[in-house]
């Protein structure tokens, strides 16, 4: 069965968004997603200083499977990428949750509110 943290929110393509503290915004492939792709061997990540729109591809994830772009869930600026998913990319396999991709520091951190909780992305599956 597929782990959904009730602590997240998810976009239609399958990325989960924390909001931090200091209001960035952490994004990841959700564990639905990693499974629908399949094991995965190469993780491509975005230039920090991007500008990405929210739905704009940003990263790419491929797996023995096949290959997806990884979208931003809203819009705003790559602060951060994570260097350790694109070393060893199975570790989106083996932790979504703790593996994320990106951060963004967003236009409107209101605009997070807009992605699906945890509810509505279970029902949406």
């Amino acid at each position: 069965m597929t782990h959904i943290p009730d602590d997240l929110r998810y976009a239609p393509g399958h990325e989960w968004a924390r909001s931090e503290s200091d209001g960035t915004v952490v994004v990841g492939v959700s564990d639905h997603g990693q499974d629908l792709l399949g094991d995965m061997v190469f993780v491509g990540l975005p230039e920090v200083g991007k500008v990405v729109a929210a739905g704009d591809p940003v990263a790419v994830v491929e797996s023995v499977k096949s290959a997806a772009d990884a979208h931003a869930p809203v819009a705003g600026t790559v602060i951060e990428v994570n260097a350790a998913a694109a070393d060893a990319p199975e570790s989106v396999n083996s932790d979504p949750y703790g593996t994320w991709l990106f951060k963004l520091r967003p236009t409107d951190p209101a605009e997070i509110a807009t992605l699906m909780d945890a509810a509505t992305y279970r029902a949406s599956l």
